[in-house]
C-alpha cells in the first residue's frame, strides 16, 4: 500500500515538531514521522534509530505510534522509555544509534506534545525538518520493510556518567529540586542518591497534568515553590527543570533567581580554569555583563543566534566547550558530549558551588547590577516578522549606529544595548534591553519604541523590568 501524508503545516517548527494533541497533532502524524524519518535514516546508510518519551498523558500512545512508523521502514529501534530528552541524546552516543526521535511537549502546556530529532550526532532541524514534511507528503519513503524493536533500560548508565562528572568532593551541600512533575523526575532520585548533602526533592512524581506549576522555569513564578523551599531548608541552592529537562533554573542561598546569563558566568569561569583562551557561546539576548566576564577569565565570547539547535551547530564548528542561553539551554562539551543536559549543568553547578569559598549569593552580588527589561515577546505577522527587522536594519545602518546583526539587530549605545529579533518559532518579535540605570533603560526602551512605530507597530509592555539582572 502506497503510503503518503499531509501534517498541519503549524507543526513543522524550526527545531522540532510541536502541536496540539487531538487537534494540529496526532497518532497518524507520530506514524508518519516515523515512516519518514526512518527512510532518511536508511538512506544515509543507517539501520538504528533510539526513541524515548517524556511524562506527558499522550506521549506514550505518540512513541507507539512513532516506533510502528520507523520499524515500516526497517528501523531497529531501541526503545529507552520514559525520561528526559538529554537522556536519549546520551542513548544516542552511547549506543552508537544512527538517529533519535524523543517524544516530547517540552515546557509546552500539557495539551501540545512534539518530536525532537537527531540524524547521526547532529540535530535535525530548519530545512531538514521542512523536507521530512514534503517527503512524507509525496509518499518518498523506503519500500515498506519489517523492523524489530527492543526495550534499553539506560537510566543507570545515565546517571553514573552524570556522577562521574561531580567535582565538588565530599562538601555536604543542602539542596532542593524541583522537576516540575516533568520528565526529569524519572531519574532524579537515582541522581540525588549518588551526591553528597542533604537533598529534597518537590514535585517529584511525573505527572502529565503538571499539577504544581507549569514546568518552565525560565518563568519567575514557576519558581515560587522552589524559593519556599530553599528558604524555609536554609539550602545553598535550588534546582528546577522544564518538562523534558534541557533547560535548567537556579536559585540561590537567598532565594533569588540567577538568569541564565548569570549561571553561565559561574560555568564559563569554571571551565575557563582548564581551557584558557576557549570559545564561549552565549546567545544575542545574554547581558553584556557575560560577555565582559568571558574575556575577563580569560575566554573568547562568541555572541550566536538564538535557538538550541543553531547554538548546537555553532559549537561543533568552533570548538567551543560551552554554550548556553537565556531560556536554561546549557550546552557542555568540556567532559561531556556537546549537547544541553540540564541534569549535568546541575551536577556541575553542584561542583561549583561546594568549591566555592563563599556562597553562590556572593558570586552573584558581586556581578554589576545592571537594569534590564525581562525578554519581551509580543505578535507579529508571520509575513511581516522578518520584514520588520529588515527595516530597523537598514534604518540603523543608515545612520551609523553600532549594530550586531547576528540574529535580528543588537544595538549597543552609551545607556547599554537593546535587542529586536523574530523568532523563528512563532509569530512574534523579541525585544530585551539593558542599562548601566533606569534613565538609560528608559531611553533604550525609547528607541525600541520609535523603531516600532516607523515599521507600524506598537511597543510592546515594557512592565517588569528588574534591578537585579
Amino acid at each position: 500500500m502506497r503510503f503518503s501524508h499531509r501534517f498541519d503545516p503549524s507543526i513543522l517548527r524550526e527545531y522540532d515538531i510541536r502541536g496540539v494533541v487531538g487537534q494540529t497533532l496526532t497518532e497518524a502524524d507520530a506514524f508518519a514521522i516515523g515512516r519518514a524519518f526512518g527512510s532518511i535514516v536508511a538512506r544515509a546508510g543507517g539501520k538504528r534509530v533510539a526513541v524515548g518519551y517524556d511524562g506527558r498523558l499522550s506521549s506514550p500512545a505518540l512513541e507507539a505510534s512513532l516506533v510502528k512508523g520507523l520499524m515500516a521502514s526497517g528501523m531497529a529501534v531501541a526503545r529507552i522509555g520514559l525520561g528526559p530528552t538529554p537522556m536519549l541524546y546520551f542513548a544516542a552516543t552511547t549506543l552508537a544509534a544512527d538517529g533519535a526521535v524523543m517524544v516530547t511537549g517540552s515546557h509546552n502546556p500539557a495539551d501540545y506534545n512534539g518530536f525532537k530529532m537527531m540524524l547521526g550526532k547532529k540535530p535535525f532541524f530548519g530545512q531538514a525538518i521542512r523536507a521530512l514534511g514534503d517527503m512524507a507528503a509525496a509518499g518518498d519513503v523506503v519500500p515498506e520493510s519489517t523492523g524489530s524493536e527492543a526495550d534499553e533500560d539506560i537510566r543507570a548508565a545515565y546517571v553514573a556518567r552524570l556522577l562521574a562528572d561531580y567535582d565538588g568532593g565530599d562538601r555536604a551541600l543542602t539542596v532542593v529540586w524541583d522537576p516540575g512533575n516533568g520528565a526529569a523526575g524519572a531519574v532524579l532520585d537515582r541522581l540525588v542518591a549518588g551526591l553528597p548533602g542533604t537533598h529534597t526533592i518537590i514535585n517529584g512524581a511525573v505527572d502529565g497534568r503538571f499539577p504544581a506549576h507549569h514546568p518552565d522555569p525560565t518563568v519567575p513564578a514557576n519558581l515560587r515553590q522552589l524559593i519556599a523551599a530553599v528558604r524555609e531548608k536554609g539550602a545553598d541552592l535550588g534546582i528546577a527543570f522544564d518538562g523534558d529537562a534541557d533547560r535548567i533554573g537556579i536559585v540561590d542561598d537567598q532565594g533569588e533567581i540567577l538568569f541564565g546569563d548569570q549561571i553561565m558566568v559561574l560555568l564559563a569561569r569554571d571551565v575557563l580554569r582548564t581551557r584558557p583562551g576557549a570559545t564561549i557561546i552565549a546567545d544575542v539576548k545574554a547581558s553584556q555583563v557575560l560577555f565582559d566576564e568571558i574575556t575577563r577569565a580569560g575566554g573568547k565570547p562568541l555572541m550566536w543566534k538564538t535557538g538550541h539547535s543553531l547554538i548546537k551547530a555553532k559549537m561543533a564548528e568552533t570548538g567551543a566547550p560551552l554554550a548556553g542561553e537565556m531560556s536554561g539551554h546549557i550546552f557542555f562539551a568540556d567532559r561531556w558530549y556537546g549537547f544541553d543536559d540540564a541534569l549535568y549543568a546541575a551536577v556541575r553547578l553542584l561542583g561549583i558551588a561546594a568549591r566555592l569559598s563563599g556562597r553562590v549569593s556572593d558570586a552573584r552580588t558581586a556581578l554589576p547590577a545592571l537594569r534590564s527589561t525581562p525578554e519581551l515577546r509580543f505578535d507579529c505577522a508571520e509575513s511581516r516578522k522578518f520584514a520588520v527587522i529588515a527595516e530597523v536594519a537598514a534604518r540603523l545602518r543608515e545612520a551609523g549606529a553600532r549594530v550586531n546583526d547576528t540574529d535580528g539587530v543588537r544595538v549597543q549605545t552609551e545607556d547599554g544595548w537593546w535587542l529586536l529579533r523574530a523568532s523563528n518559532t512563532q509569530a512574534v518579535l523579541v525585544a530585551r534591553a539593558e542599562a548601566k540605570d533606569e534613565a538609560g533603560l528608559d531611553r533604550l526602551k525609547a528607541a525600541i519604541a520609535d523603531q516600532l512605530a516607523q515599521s507600524g507597530l506598537a511597543a510592546p509592555d515594557f512592565s517588569g523590568s528588574n534591578a537585579g539582572h
